[in-house]
């Protein structure tokens, strides 16, 4: 991605020696887990893993934060994992709140739509904030923690693999030292050098129609909504994007042609009047200009030996939508508490294949919603474009019409069909099922919502239950959460009971990372355990 220099001031960190370089080259140190690279899903997953009790080298080859805006919209499900981190009040505290957003076909609104219509959760449905804003907030929180030795300018420059480690050679502005760990995440961006290393390659589409991003600073009005224009009257014949940012920003995605020069694009003397006409005014300034090209690709496998990769070093999908990033987290809360239990010999090495399995399943959703919305945002042939413009003008007067209008479908969590879940005994119906994410509702008591209570005590399986005066106790080790009867927490508008489908005595058993690995009708302790050992890869 070509970029503009940016004016937003960067927060800089400066190189300090580590003790591991001073070990001679036969005795390099020994860690449980390296992560490579300091973007939102290292930070985070670094975070998670020492908040379980483990220790973490976090790597870096860069010494900043700050290099424009890039990554903004973060979904309702990367805040609760951000909460569980100890940083989600701060991130929505600081980004732009929205759930609503505005097709435009034309000077004309086609539909608009709403994705949390709901009340009664504690995060909305999106927030936008600009990436260098999570990551500094990210970075001061590992600064609250003692299990992380975050190494700036610390590159990766080669890697062995052995039978129980992984070897690596780190250079830095003081020379080339080795260190050993047990595990290495690759969380070092789509042009990955660890992808590189394991000689792994990305498979997939890359799309030629160019896009340019500009943050725009400016004072302005409009609502705090995702509006996106098919062929605006300022930009005819492409589409259009735009999203408030914190601080008076305003991002700005426009189409270009597939042979647009990125050189000339870019120049801000060549931006500007395509801004002007967007907005009517020229009372403007830049902080980011950049040009890109959707791509929609993946490895072929998530795991190579002990070097497992996560966010962008393991698969793309274009921006439209919010699946780049909010990806990555669930990459990130996906993985760690499968380690730690690995690390900690509580469960197999195998249970880490199940994050191959589930995520790989992500990544071909993310991948394939992706590139609809790419087809038709950019058809790539003249039957595509026809039915494209049939589409848009059936939306115009049907309801049909307005649903097949694709301007990006918005990131939502992934549904597993993972060999850790247990099929339903009984018939459900609805609620979130085995290898669907949980859901959010009110309470009385603990914070106020279902996942804070989640939350409280640390994460590890926790079983839900819905009590009728005889609840079930959980197995041993697994957390508590009885809503209603005695010493209960109260469900004061029903929807704990409505979102769960739940009747007296169900109860759902969840994953650490917040999913269902089974749910029961009629809960026993063998049913529970049984669903227990299969998600924690015992049986």
């Amino acid at each position: 991605m070509a970029q503009a220099k940016t004016q937003q001031a960067k927060t800089q960190f400066g190189y300090r020696r580590h003790p591991d370089q001073d070990r001679p080259g036969q005795s390099p140190a020994e860690h449980a887990v390296v992560v490579v690279g300091a973007g939102p899903v290292g930070l985070s997953l670094a975070i998670d893993l020492a908040q379980r009790g483990q220790r973490v080298v976090l790597l870096d080859d860069a010494d900043r934060i700050g290099e424009g805006s890039r990554a903004i919209c973060f979904s309702k499900r990367s805040l609760e994992y951000w909460d569980r981190l100890g940083v989600g009040d701060r991130m929505v505290e600081k980004g732009v709140v929205w759930s609503v957003g505005r097709i435009f076909h034309g000077e004309s609104q086609l539909y608009q739509f709403n994705l949390l219509p709901e009340d009664g959760h504690k995060r909305p449905a999106f927030i936008n904030l600009q990436q260098y804003y999570a990551e500094a907030y990210l970075v001061d929180r590992i600064s609250d923690l003692n299990g992380i030795n975050l190494r700036w300018r610390n590159k990766v420059t080669a890697l062995e693999q052995r039978n129980d480690s992984v070897a690596l050679t780190i250079e830095t502005p003081e020379g080339a030292y080795r260190l050993h760990a047990q595990y290495v995440i690759a969380c070092d961006g789509a042009r990955s050098s660890l992808r590189q290393m394991v000689g792994a390659e990305f498979a997939g589409q890359v799309f030629e129609d160019q896009f340019l991003i500009a943050d725009v600073k400016m004072t302005a009005e409009f609502p705090t909504e995702r509006w996106f224009w098919f062929d605006p009257p300022f930009h005819a014949g492409r589409s259009a994007l735009l999203h408030r940012q914190p601080d008076d920003t305003w991002r700005i995605d426009l189409q270009l042609s597939r042979d647009a020069d990125p050189t000339v694009e870019k120049k801000p003397e060549n931006v500007r009047p395509r801004i002007a006409r967007m907005l009517g005014h020229d009372k403007f300034g830049f902080e980011w200009i950049s040009l890109y090209k959707f791509q929609c690709r993946r490895m072929d496998r998530f795991i190579h030996g002990r070097v497992i990769f996560a966010g962008d070093s393991a698969h793309q999908v274009s921006p439209f939508g919010a699946r780049g990033a909010n990806s990555g987290l669930e990459d990130a809360e996906n993985l760690s508490w499968k380690l730690d239990r690995v690390l900690r010999g509580v469960s197999p090495a195998g249970l880490l294949e199940s994050y191959h399995v589930e995520r790989s399943l992500a990544a071909d959703e993310n991948i394939r919603e992706s590139t609809r919305s790419t087809d038709f945002m950019a058809p790539n042939s003249s039957q595509e474009a026809r039915l494209r413009k049939a589409v848009l003008s059936l939306a115009k007067e049907t309801e049909f019409g307005k649903r097949m209008v694709n301007g990006g479908r918005l990131s939502v969590p992934c549904s597993y069909d993972s060999p850790l879940s247990s099929p339903d005994a009984a018939a459900w119906r609805g609620g979130p099922s085995p290898g669907c994410s949980m859901l959010d509702a009110p309470i009385v008591g603990e914070n106020g919502y279902l996942t804070d209570a989640f939350r409280e005590g640390g994460t590890d399986f926790t079983l839900l239950s819905f009590s009728n005066g005889a609840a079930i106790d959980a197995p041993d080790g697994v957390k508590d959460i009885r809503i209603g009867g005695e010493g209960g927490l109260a469900d004061p508008l029903g929807l704990v009971a409505k979102r769960y489908d739940a009747e007296s005595g169900s109860a759902y058993l969840l994953r650490p990372d917040g999913y269902v690995a089974a749910r029961f009708r009629h809960p026993t302790r063998t049913a529970i355990t049984a669903a227990l050992l299969r998600a924690e890869g015992l049986n």
